[in-house]
């Protein structure tokens, strides 16, 4: 019998990317909930199995400029004390992260492009294991803490929190494992251009980036989560 797994997408080209080929190994039938296309309201935060929350543009805290991300923090709020199979990807996980009573904020610098996490023995001991020593796409500026409970995963030198998990059905990633950088990069270069005009981050050294490590990475992120998919539990 196939499973469901539900991933809300805020813009389009921040897709589930790699991960979608094995969900639908695992069996999982995928829909996307397109912001601005599918209302939020008729999703039923506990029907789905796996519900997977993906990256955006906004900051967690803009919640009244934004009013989608209070209906995100409603669905996540229901889900999450239900513990249900849930997946949050940069502004997915600072959602998660917010709505289990972390803080989330902005660094006061842009973490963008390709570098290595360094993974806690926790980290290393699990899924995100498959990761070590892979570059992975950070894509961000604001982070969030590490929700009361949950385990620490990952850091960067930029970014101390990286991942967390919160027993074995709830994983939050502020970086971009998802992503499939052969075959999906100019799309984030095109759809983010005016944030990298805003850093000074010049987007060739991205692409050349991308072509380097996007083929290690595609293969590391899709082992993690389709290890991280077996350990989940009803």
């Amino acid at each position: 019998m196939l499973k469901t797994a539900v991933a809300i997408r805020h813009v389009h080209f921040e897709n589930l990317g790699s991960f979608e080929a094995v969900l639908t190994a695992a069996g999982y039938r995928v829909h996307y909930y397109d912001l601005g296309v599918n209302e939020l309201w008729t999703l039923d935060p506990l029907l789905p199995d796996l519900l997977v929350v993906l990256g955006g543009p906004v900051g967690v805290y803009e919640a009244e400029a934004y009013p989608f991300l209070a209906q995100e923090r409603q669905l996540l709020e229901a889900r999450l004390a239900a513990r249900r199979p849930t997946l949050g990807v940069c502004l997915g996980a600072q959602l998660m992260a917010a709505t289990l009573g972390a803080a989330v904020a902005t660094t006061g610098a842009k973490e963008i492009g390709f570098s290595e996490l360094s993974l806690t023995e926790a980290g290393a001991a699990g899924p995100l294991r498959h990761l070590d020593g892979v570059s992975v796409l950070h894509w961000h500026g604001d982070a969030f803490a590490i929700p009361d409970g949950a385990i620490h995963l990952a850091a960067t030198p930029l970014c101390a929190t990286q991942a967390f998990a919160l027993g074995p059905n709830i994983l939050g990633l502020q970086f971009h494992p998802e992503v499939d950088a052969c075959a999906g990069i100019e799309r984030w270069l095109v759809g983010h251009a005016a944030e990298l005009a805003a850093a000074g981050i010049d987007p060739r050294p991205l692409r050349t980036e991308a072509e380097r490590c996007g083929p290690p990475l595609r293969e590391a992120a899709r082992r993690m989560l389709a290890e991280w998919l077996e350990g989940l539990t009803a």
